[in-house]
């Protein structure tokens, strides 16, 4: 299998969990839209040298997987474009802080080393939640969310657009590359002197094809913003969820209990600044 058809194999992968009739996916897309910004707000304003009450906060992810019935692994596979860049992030920090700010096993840690920690754990913290909000809420649900919190019409069209013109280019890019092998069987991979003119044959392809599906959804009287249909109702589940986590989170974030774990772990005590 190609990198294309692997690649389109995986969009509709997870649009398909996204649509599982699941308890996660039945929740209100405004719901968990506004609780996964809660996390990723609180996970980020963490003390850089925190790093116990930072694992405090892998609590959300950990539960929704597991209740959620999602593997971890299908997680960090989809995101491993993702995390190189996550690891880039504070990977020059211990040159720069070289204070030792903690004693484990009698083995000094800079704060540069914690600081580089703590950066690593927010960015896969703050990765994962966004995943988990992708799986479990179809796009059309998340553009719902935007729209009830206010975010212009436009922005959110131009969002639900991408998401669809993805797909279209991935289908156009499988076309044109599977033309090309036909054209030159035996050849591995594209010669770096037909980059240019099949870049520009895939461009003219998709922007002719959105231009048709353009024209299609003018003809059905698409009026510049999409309707999302009957409405979804907030339910009891739904402000039990919202209050749920809203507590929990802000416990974790705002009582010490990292310094307990500190404590616990290291013998020291482990505060935010």
């Amino acid at each position: 299998m190609s990198r294309i058809d692997r690649a389109i194999r995986e969009y509709e992968s997870l649009e398909a969990m996204a649509h599982k009739n699941q308890w996660m996916n039945r929740l209100h897309p405004l719901v968990k839209f506004v609780v996964t910004v809660l996390f990723i707000a609180l996970t980020v304003s963490v003390g850089k040298y925190n790093l116990a009450g930072l694992l405090l906060m892998a609590v959300y992810p950990l539960v929704m997987f597991i209740t959620g019935e999602l593997s971890v692994k299908d997680a960090l596979r989809r995101l491993k474009i993702a995390l190189p860049l996550i690891l880039a992030v504070g990977i020059f920090n211990p040159l720069f802080d070289r204070e030792t700010v903690l004693t484990v096993g009698g083995i000094g840690v800079s704060g540069g080393v914690l600081s580089m920690l703590t950066l690593l754990l927010k960015g896969l913290l703050t990765v994962l939640a966004a995943y988990l909000l992708v799986v479990s809420t179809p796009i059309e649900g998340i553009c719902h969310a935007l729209r009830l919190l206010h975010v212009p019409g436009i922005l959110v069209t131009e969002v639900l657009l991408m998401n669809r013109y993805i797909l279209l280019l991935l289908r156009e890019v499988k076309h044109v590359s599977e033309a090309y092998e036909l054209r030159a069987p035996g050849q591995k991979g594209i010669a770096p002197k037909a980059w240019g003119s099949l870049t520009g044959q895939i461009l003219l392809r998709t922007i002719d094809r959105a231009r048709e599906v353009g024209e299609s959804m003018r003809l059905r009287g698409f009026s510049g913003e999409f309707q999302h249909g009957t409405p979804q109702k907030i339910r009891r589940i739904d402000f039990f969820y919202l209050a749920a986590w809203t507590c929990v989170l802000l416990l974790l974030r705002f009582v010490p209990l990292g310094d307990l774990v500190g404590r616990a772990v290291t013998g020291t005590l482990m505060t935010a600044p």
